[in-house]
């Protein structure tokens, strides 16, 4: 089965012993349930970790409305945008002072290179996120669907450690940073 909103769905219903969906809009109360939790909880997930399957750049284009206060210059944030990660120039994808508000990045810069999360489709997501996105699904769709608070509990204990397994498979995808500008190495001398 392609991975998609409701294959993810129906794995986190089987996992709490609920029967799978055909469609999240067919009327069932599993359907319900998955159709108004999946959305928040995949963004959620999306946004906790830079993944890297899920990090993009992009120049920002800048918008002719100049904002009231604080800052010289107004850029519309990109379509599937969930959270910056950080903000520079061209060449350079952070160092500027910057605000987001509504779907607007505001700044003094002249330009905006943006470092950020955005929403992929599900069919990008690799096999660690996916397994990490079905256990809190099934974390989440427990107490509404089985009333079973301690199986929710345990639920969500699972989902905390395939989330970390999914964060230290993500981190191996590069190389390790390293420290620049560090005030201690550079009075060393």
């Amino acid at each position: 089965m392609a991975l998609s909103a409701l294959a993810l769905c129906s794995r986190a219903l089987l996992r709490i012993g609920a029967q799978p969906v055909a469609s999240l809009d067919e009327g069932t109360a599993e359907a319900e349930v998955a159709a108004n939790l999946y959305p928040g909880t995949r963004d959620a997930l999306l946004s906790a970790h830079p993944w890297s399957f899920a990090t993009a750049q992009a120049a920002l284009p800048r918008l002719s409305a100049v904002p009231r206060a604080d800052f010289a210059h107004a850029f519309q944030l990109p379509a599937g945008f969930l959270r910056a990660l950080s903000a520079g120039t061209a060449g350079r994808a952070r160092g500027i002072v910057y605000r987001i508000q509504e779907d607007r990045l505001f700044t003094d810069a002249e330009s905006v290179a943006l470092t950020y999360v955005f929403r992929p489709d599900e069919s990008a997501f690799p096999p660690f996120f996916a397994s990490a996105l079905v256990a809190r699904l099934a974390a989440e769709f427990c107490i509404p669907l089985t009333e079973n608070s301690s199986r929710a509990e345990m639920l969500f204990r699972l989902a905390e450690a395939e989330l970390r397994v999914a964060r230290q498979s993500d981190s191996q995808q590069a190389s390790a940073r390293v420290l620049e500008g560090f005030p201690l190495i550079s009075v060393r001398g």
